[in-house]
């Protein structure tokens, strides 16, 4: 996939043939901000843009900036031992997976 990285937030990248236009949204927060660009560099240009007035709008409205909850289905055989083995570990099932999460990504 292609994507920009601007201040810590991701976004998409994509091209309409049709319209002739670049465009994306930031990735990751709960609110849906998007960008245009006839090039790479305007494009790019106005994800930045996008980014810096999203974080000044949240700024104003002491709004969290990301989105840090998630939801995910699993079989019940795997939520099962994921909470079993979370449960001898003496940790809840969110901070067993986040752990889990952040052991293969930082690793």
């Amino acid at each position: 996939m292609n994507k920009l990285n601007y201040k810590d937030y991701i976004g998409s990248v994509n091209f309409s043939e049709e319209d002739g236009v670049f465009w994306g949204k930031i990735l990751g927060i709960s609110d849906s901000i998007s960008y245009e660009g006839d090039s790479v560099e305007s494009l790019t240009a106005d994800f930045r843009e996008a980014v810096d007035e999203y974080i000044e709008i949240c700024d104003e409205y002491q709004k969290e900036l990301v989105n840090s909850t998630f939801s995910i289905c699993l079989s019940p055989e795997t939520y099962n031992a994921a909470f079993l083995y979370a449960r001898q570990k003496g940790l809840p099932l969110n901070v067993y997976i986040e752990d889990t999460i952040r052991t293969n990504l930082f690793a």
